[in-house]
C-alpha cells in the first residue's frame, strides 16, 4: 500500500496515488526490507522538478514497474526540500560512485541504509532493466554487494570536512579569492561558468562586499554586469518579476523555469545591495520587482513563503511565459506588438521551442526617456493580464525554515534601502510603496510563523505546510538562516524578542551541532543517525551550513556585545578559509561573512524618538561598512543592547558607532557620522 497521502510535502503527495507502494522515510521502511531480505530504493526529488516529473510519468506511475518495484524491493519517496540530510548523504555517494550528481536521484542500497548503487533519471526502459539487475544482484551476489556498499560508506565518510586543516580568513585570502572569481568571469555574458548557468548570489554579494573594503573598480564592475545580464536575460521574469533557477544556456537567455525561494531571496539581497551602493536606477527596479514577486507570488497568508513555483505547466515546460510575434499582436495590438516583438527580443524564428520565445529586455529603458518608459510598463502590464489567462505552474507550498530565512534577511534590508532613497518625486513612487507595504507585511508574517510554529520546544522544525509542522528536524542551515532573519527583524523593529529568538537558536547550534575542530555538522547530535553524519563546508545553491551558522553568529555577537558568539564565528569559519583559497565560486557566503569580519563588523547605534524617518538612520544605512549592524530607537529601549546607556545628547538624536566593541565618540550631526564610517 503506498502510504504517502498524509505527507507534508507536496512532493510526496504527488506521488500518493501512484502504482508503488511507496514509504515516507522512516525506520519502519528499513525494518519492512530487514524482514522481507530485499534492498531499498530511495528516490529522492522535489516538487519542482523537471526531470523528476518525467521519470515519475514513465515509470513511477507505470502499472508494469510499479509491479517490479513491490515486488522486490522496499521503496522509500524523499523531498530532499523537507530532509536535506538524507540527500546531502546519499548525493554525496551518487557523486562518489558516478561523478554527478542531480534529481531525480535514484539509489538502491541495504537494510541499514548503506548505498552501493546511485544514479539519476533513467528512462523507463533503463529503469526497467536497472530494477532487474540489483534484485538479481541481490540474490545471487549479495557478497560484492555488500562490499560495494562498505566501499561506498567508506569513501563519503572521508569526504566531510570535519578535521582538516583551519586557517585564518585574512584579507589576503579574500583579496586572492575576489582575484581568483575574476578569472573565472565570463567577461561577455557576465557570471561564470557556461552552460548551464547559475545565477551566482553569493559570488556577487562577496564582490560587493570586497569592493566596499578595498575600493576595487573590477569587483564593482563584475557584478553590475553580471547583474544586469540577469536583469535583461530569459532567466528574469520581464512581467512579473523573479528569477527562474537557471539558463540552460551561457548567455540567460532560455531559463530552466522553475522558480525557487532562495534564488529569490538571495537575489533580492545583491540587488538590494548594488542599488544602496551605487544608485542604480536597474538594481532599484529589479529589487522592486523580485521583492513584489516574493510577496505576490509565494507569499502564503499568515503563515510564510513558498518553496518554488513549477518548471512545468500540464506537463510542458515554459507553457506559461513563451510567445511569438503573433501572440505579442493579439494580447496588444499591431502597434504595440510589433514594439514588444523589437523590446523583448521575440523572432517568427523563436529562442525557445516550437517557434516561441522567452522575453528578454533587449533595449535599455531605465535610463530612457520618460515616455518609452511609461509605455514600456504599459506592455508589461497588458502582457502580464494576458499571461494570468493561460494555465499556471503548480506551487509548492511548503515553508522551508531555511529558505524563508532567507527571505525575511532581504527583505529586511529591501526595506531599509527604500525608506532611505524614497522619494514622492519618483515617477514610480506609489508602486514603490505598494510594494514596501506587502512585503513588509509578508515578511512579518514568515518571521512569526517561525517563531510560533516552527520553533517547537526551542528547537526548530524543517518545514511545514497549511500551518501545520512537520517532524523533520532542523539542520544547520534553518537554525543559520532563521537566526540571521531574527536579528534583521530586530534592527528593522527594534523589538527585543527577536533578538531573544535568535540567541536561543545560537546556543542549540553551539551545543548540540559543533564539531570537534570547531566547525559544525550539518545535522544535531541527538538526530536520526544516518550512515554518514554530514558535514559540508561549502556554499552551492544556498548558503552551507557553516557559513550560515557563522553569518548570524557575527550578527548575534554585534547585536549583544557578546564576544563569545563572535570567537565561536572565528573559529568557524577558520575550518572553511582553505577552501576558499581554492574554490572562491563555492565558498561565495563564506567570504561575504568573512569580509564582514575584516570590517569589524561596524555596530551602529542610533538614539532617536524618530527610527524610520531620522537622517542619522538614512546616513547609517547609506553608509554601513560591510555586514554592519544599526539599531535606532529610544534609549534604554528594553530587550536592545546596543541602546543601553546611550542617551541623546543634549536633547538630540546622537549616533554611536562601535567596530570590535571598540566605540568612537558620539555624534550628532550626519557628516560626523559618515566621517567615522568611512
Amino acid at each position: 500500500m503506498n502510504r504517502l497521502a498524509d505527507a507534508t510535502s507536496p512532493y510526496l503527495l504527488q506521488h500518493a496515488d501512484n502504482p508503488v507502494d511507496w514509504w515516507p522515510w522512516c525506520a519502519e521502511a528499513f525494518a519492512e526490507a530487514k524482514r522481507r531480505d530485499v534492498p531499498v530504493l530511495i528516490s529522492v526529488g522535489y516538487a519542482a522538478c523537471h526531470w523528476c516529473h518525467v521519470m515519475a510519468h514513465e515509470s513511477f506511475e507505470n502499472e508494469q514497474v510499479g509491479a517490479l518495484v513491490n515486488d522486490d524491493f522496499v521503496a522509500i519517496k524523499v523531498d530532499r526540500e523537507e530532509r536535506p540530510d538524507v540527500d546531502a548523504v546519499y548525493m554525496t555517494a551518487t557523486q562518489a560512485m558516478t561523478g554527478q550528481g542531480g534529481w531525480p536521484m535514484t539509489v538502491f542500497a541495504t537494510g541499514d541504509g548503506t548505498p552501493f548503487f546511485c544514479g539519476t533519471y533513467f528512462p523507463r526502459a533503463n529503469f526497467v532493466r536497472l530494477l532487474q539487475s540489483v534484485a538479481t544482484a541481490w540474490r545471487d551476489q549479495r557478497e560484492a554487494v555488500l562490499r560495494q556498499g562498505a566501499a561506498v560508506v567508506e569513501a563519503i565518510g572521508g569526504t566531510q570536512a570535519v578535521g582538516g586543516p583551519t586557517a585564518p580568513l585574512t584579507a589576503e585570502l579574500l583579496d586572492s579569492a575576489a582575484d581568483q572569481l575574476a578569472r573565472e568571469y565570463d567577461a561577455t555574458n557576465g557570471g561564470f561558468g557556461g552552460a548551464p548557468k547559475f545565477p551566482p548570489h553569493m559570488n556577487l554579494l562577496f564582490l560587493l562586499r570586497h569592493h566596499q573594503r578595498t575600493g576595487s573598480p573590477q569587483s564593482l564592475e563584475i557584478v553590475r554586469h553580471t547583474a544586469e545580464a540577469m536583469a535583461r536575460g530569459g532567466i528574469h521574469d520581464q512581467l512579473a518579476g523573479g528569477f527562474a533557477r537557471y539558463s540552460v544556456d551561457g548567455h540567460w537567455t532560455v531559463p530552466h523555469f522553475e522558480k525557487m525561494l532562495y534564488d529569490n531571496a538571495l537575489l533580492l539581497r545583491c540587488y538590494t545591495e548594488l542599488w544602496r551602493l551605487t544608485g542604480d536606477r536597474m538594481a532599484r527596479r529589479v529589487a522592486r520587482d523580485t521583492a513584489r514577486f516574493l510577496a505576490d507570488e509565494l507569499h502564503l497568508p499568515g503563515e510564510g513563503f513558498a518553496s518554488a513555483l513549477d518548471a512545468d505547466t500540464e506537463g510542458v515546460e515554459g507553457l506559461t511565459y513563451a510567445w511569438t510575434p503573433a501572440q505579442l499582436v493579439a494580447a496588444l495590438g499591431e502597434e504595440d506588438g510589433r514594439w514588444a516583438a523589437d523590446l523583448f527580443a521575440v523572432t517568427e524564428t523563436g529562442t525557445f521551442e516550437h517557434g516561441t520565445s522567452v522575453l528578454r529586455l533587449a533595449r535599455d529603458v531605465d535610463d530612457a526617456d520618460p515616455e518609452i518608459r511609461a509605455r514600456w510598463q504599459d506592455v508589461v502590464g497588458r502582457l502580464l493580464a494576458a499571461r494570468d489567462t493561460r494555465p499556471q505552474p503548480a506551487r509548492d507550498d511548503k515553508v522551508v525554515a531555511a529558505w524563508n530565512g532567507l527571505a525575511i534577511t532581504a527583505i529586511a534590508e529591501f526595506l531599509r534601502v527604500a525608506a532611505l532613497y524614497a522619494s514622492p518625486d519618483d515617477e514610480d513612487a506609489n508602486l514603490m510603496e505598494g510594494v514596501t507595504i506587502v512585503a513588509d507585511g509578508a515578511m512579518r508574517d514568515a518571521a512569526e510563523h517561525l517563531a510560533t510554529v516552527h520553533v517547537v520546544d526551542g528547537r526548530l522544525r524543517r518545514a511545514s505546510r497549511d500551518k501545520v509542522v512537520g517532524e523533520p528536524a532542523g539542520v544547520l542551515e534553518d537554525y543559520g538562516c532563521v537566526a540571521e532573519a531574527f536579528c534583521a527583524m530586530h534592527q528593522l523593529t527594534g523589538e527585543g524578542r527577536w533578538l531573544e529568538l535568535a540567541g536561543g537558536l545560537l546556543d542549540v547550534a553551539l551545543a548540540r551541532f559543533a564539531a570537534p575542530d570547531g566547525g559544525f555538522y550539518d545535522t544535531a547530535d541527538d538526530a536520526e543517525r544516518l550512515v554518514t553524519r554530514p558535514a559540508d563546508p561549502t556554499d552551492n545553491a544556498t548558503p552551507s551550513g557553516r557559513s550560515a551558522i557563522v553569518a548570524a553568529l557575527v550578527a548575534y555577537a554585534a547585536l549583544t556585545g557578546e564576544s563569545r558568539y563572535r570567537e565561536a564565528a572565528e573559529v568557524a569559519l577558520a575550518t572553511v578559509a582553505p577552501i576558499v583559497g581554492r574554490h572562491a565560486r563555492f565558498t561565495g557566503y563564506a567570504a561575504t561573512v568573512g569580509e564582514a569580519l575584516l570590517s569589524g563588523p561596524y555596530e551602529i547605534a542610533v538614539a532617536t524618538d524618530d527610527p524610520a524617518g531620522d537622517p542619522l538612520v538614512a546616513a547609517a544605512v547609506r553608509h554601513a561598512p560591510p555586514g554592519a549592524v544599526v539599531v535606532a530607537g529610544r534609549p534604554d529601549q528594553p530587550g536592545v543592547p546596543l541602546l543601553a546607556d546611550r542617551p541623546l545628547v543634549d536633547g538630540r538624536p546622537t549616533a554611536y558607532v562601535c567596530r570590535g566593541f571598540v566605540c568612537q565618540r558620539p555624534v550628532i550631526s550626519v557628516d560626523e557620522l559618515v566621517a567615522q564610517l568611512s
